[in-house]
Formats: structure tokens, C-alpha cells, sequence
């Protein structure tokens, strides 16, 4: 008799939603939004579909749905809706969302045993910075925020604050960082945060811009205009100001941590760790021996660090898989990609900004693309799978000349401008481990 091949999925309820599966062979994971072009899009009933054609398996063939989401609780079987769909609920597993990124960070991390670090914006029991010791017997909390502390005191939710001060959502926090950059942090001194021993204690007492608001009438720090988005130099020291006491902080917890645990290598995981500026200031902690942090850091992670949480459950081994790429979502074959071009121009993503295009084969596509790239003109590059993390890398990216420094507005390397003549452009990219 054939032994039974474990299959275990992994969804998340929340914004970034999507599906992972894995089996003894095989890891498919990928966001929604990668299928329905909506960014940060809840949901995962694409992905799932996905995941099963792309593993070749029914979903009656799958032993445990591990599922996380946000709010107070992890959900229950009834509040997924996988019932719907004719699952039995035994089969339905909840899991802690700070726990599910834990999961993400160590088994998909090089090291036997490590320090886990956890900081987003909220998961749930109002977790919002939780630290673990993993080893390959598993995976052991040993400490986090008090509970009774407010979502406002958290690190990430104070980056989110100063981020909608600044005019954006709080999903778009990379272009706080960017702009951090152009400002002067010693502008504003008074500390932001507290960390005493593992326990981080924020000067916020509200969420979102109200908190920022707040906060400047209460100590009289002038951090400009609201939604000054780049365009006012004290929004722009206001960005340096919280970047700085963010960095201040992860260090210090970072620290805190490894001394509780007592293990060396640091795996960072939660939407925290997407500021690539502040994980290399870790990075270089002379506490820490080693330095890991997934891609897919931010909840679009949260469905593999389920499925692999449910793979620990059932078999009772942790599923080790050092990450080797970030490439787990669909990949689109030559006949599907002429398909899309050789529609009407304006149609589907071209429609957006009305750009009529024209396309060719080419017989040596790297010796065309680096004539192009010579002569100045700018490449989109893409190939492979969709990435689980947020971030493009060599699979899907805009290539320009390094030569034209004015590429992207910026002025002389070395200069610090007060306004930003083009964000996105400026800001950067996260170190790929």
C-alpha cells in the first residue's frame, strides 16, 4: 500500500489575501491580487483555485485548511467560508496571525535555530510586536506587547500614523521611507517610543493621522500640513523623525530579544520588515550573527506561514525549506503572453493610461534588450512566476541605463534635496536575501 502524501493549504482572510499549498514536494503560493490586478485585494478564492490546478490536486484530496486573518480573534471555522464550499470544519485549523508570520520567517529562513521578530501594524489579541525562539523542535513564543497597551503605542501602527500625516494609506509606507531620506531627523528629539526589556511602549494615543495630530498639539512639534505628501519640508523631516525612532527601536528590541532567547540569528517577519533602510540597520547589529527576512514579509506571506504551520501540526515535523526564490505563483506561457498583446492596445492594462504599443519577436531578446538599454531607452523585463512578496525583482522590472543619472529627477548622488521631484523613483528597493 502507497503511504498517504500529506497535502495542506494555507489561506488568509485579510487585505493581501491569497492561498499557498504544499506537499513532501511541492509549494505553490500566490496573492490575489496577482490574479485579479487589484492591489492589497482581499479574498482568496482565485488563489485557491489556483493553487490546487497548479499542485494537480482536489480539494477533497486536501487533509488541513490552516487560515489566518485580522481582528481580535483567529477566525473560526464558520467565519472563513471554506464551509460553504462543502469542507468538513474539523478540517478548518485557525491560526494566530503573529504566529502564521512566524512560521514564514523561520522555516523559510537558512538557519536550524533563530530569534523570531514579529512587528506589524495589528495581528490578533492585539499583537503587535511578538518574539519567538525556533529551533527544528518547533516554534515557542516567549514574549510581546502587553495586550492592554493600545494599537496606537505599536511600532507599526505609529509608522502608519506619520505615513496618513504624510497623505497616504497606510499600505503605502514604503513612500514614507523614501521620503525619510531627504529629511533631517534631529529636526524633532523627543523620543517616540519606549522599549523596555521585550515590551515596546509608542507616545501615540491614537491611530491613523489623528495620532500625529495628537501628538504635535500635545509637545508642539510642527510636522507641516497634513497630506503635504513630499511637498513641504516638515512633512519631510516628519517622515526622517519617525524613521529614525523606528530603527532606534527595532534596534533595541532586536537586542532585547536575542538576549532573551539567547539565539543569535534573526529571522524579521511582519509589514514592519518590509522597511528594507531599518532591516539593514539589523542587519548589522553586532548581536546579531545572522539576518533573514522573507519577501513575502507582509500579510501576503500569511498563507504559506499557514500552510506550513498546518504541516507542523499534522505531521509534527517542522517543514524546513530555505528559500532559494521568491517565484511560487503562476507563470504565464508564450502563447498567453501574444494572446495579450495582440489585443486591441487599449484594452486591459494598456486601457489605463490609453499607450498604444507595438510588439516583435526578437531572436536574441538579452542582446536587444542591452542595445535598448545603450541607447537609453527603459525596459520592462518580465519572465517566470508572480512573486509571493511585494516587491519586483529580476522576474518583472524596469531596467534603465545606470548612466543617465537623470533617470527617476533625482539630482547629484551625493545631494539631499527638500522636495522630491519623482517618489516612486527615489525610493528604494529592498535587499534581496
Amino acid at each position: 500500500m502507497t503511504a498517504h502524501t500529506p497535502v495542506v493549504v494555507g489561506v488568509n482572510l485579510g487585505h493581501d489575501g491569497g492561498a499557498a499549498l504544499i506537499t513532501d514536494t511541492t509549494m505553490v503560493a500566490i496573492s490575489e491580487e496577482r490574479l485579479n490586478r487589484t492591489r492589497y485585494s482581499p479574498g482568496w478564492q482565485a488563489a485557491l483555485l489556483y493553487c490546487l490546478r497548479a499542485a494537480q490536486v482536489q480539494l477533497q484530496d486536501v487533509d488541513v485548511i490552516a487560515v489566518s486573518g485580522i481582528g481580535h480573534h483567529p477566525p473560526t471555522a464558520g467565519e472563513t467560508g471554506l464551509t460553504h464550499l462543502g469542507i468538513d470544519p474539523a478540517r478548518i485549523v485557525p491560526v494566530d496571525h503573529h504566529l502564521s508570520h512566524a512560521y514564514t520567517a523561520y522555516c523559510l529562513s537558512p538557519y536550524d535555530e533563530a530569534t523570531v521578530l514579529v512587528v506589524d501594524g495589528g495581528g490578533n489579541n492585539h499583537d503587535t510586536e511578538t518574539y519567538y525562539a525556533a529551533t527544528r523542535d518547533g516554534i515557542d513564543r516567549l514574549g510581546g506587547n502587553p495586550p492592554e497597551r493600545p494599537r496606537a503605542g505599536g511600532i507599526g501602527a505609529t509608522y502608519e500614523a506619520f505615513t496618513n500625516w504624510l497623505g497616504w494609506h497606510e499600505q503605502e509606507a514604503g513612500k514614507t521611507m523614501a521620503l525619510a531620506s531627504y529629511g533631517d531627523p534631529g529636526t524633532h528629539r523627543a523620543p517616540l517610543f519606549d522599549v523596555t526589556g521585550a515590551t515596546v511602549h509608542g507616545h501615540l494615543t491614537r491611530t491613523h493621522a489623528a495620532g500625529v495630530a495628537e501628538l504635535a498639539e500635545r509637545t508642539g512639534a510642527d510636522f507641516g500640513p497634513p497630506d503635504s505628501r513630499g511637498g513641504d519640508p516638515r512633512g519631510t523631516d516628519a517622515a526622517a523623525y519617525v524613521q529614525a525612532q523606528t530603527e532606534q527601536a527595532l534596534s533595541a528590541l532586536a537586542e532585547q530579544t536575542i538576549a532573551a532567547t539567547g539565539l543569535g540569528n534573526l529571522c524579521f517577519a511582519g509589514g514592519v520588515a518590509l522597511n528594507c533602510v531599518a532591516a539593514d540597520k539589523l542587519r548589522r547589529l553586532d548581536t546579531v550573527s545572522g539576518y533573514f527576512a522573507p519577501p513575502a514579509s507582509s500579510d501576503r506571506g500569511q498563507a504559506l506561514g499557514c500552510a506550513l504551520y498546518a504541516w507542523h501540526q499534522m505531521t509534527g515535523e517542522i517543514s524546513r525549506r530555505p528559500l532559494a526564490h521568491d517565484y511560487f505563483g503562476r507563470t504565464y506561457t508564450d502563447t498567453e503572453i501574444e494572446q495579450a498583446l495582440t489585443r486591441d492596445p487599449r484594452s486591459g492594462l494598456a486601457e489605463r493610461r490609453r499607450t498604444p504599443y507595438r510588439w516583435r519577436r526578437e531572436s536574441d531578446i538579452a542582446a536587444a534588450a542591452a542595445q535598448m538599454i545603450a541607447d537609453g531607452r527603459i525596459i520592462g523585463w518580465f519572465q517566470g512566476g508572480s512573486e509571493l512578496g511585494p516587491v519586483l525583482s529580476v522576474a518583472a522590472a524596469s531596467l534603465p541605463t545606470p548612466h543617465d543619472v537623470q533617470f527617476g529627477g533625482t539630482e547629484q548622488p551625493h545631494q539631499a534635496p527638500r522636495a522630491i521631484p519623482s517618489l516612486r523613483a527615489g525610493r528604494p528597493r529592498r535587499p534581496r536575501t
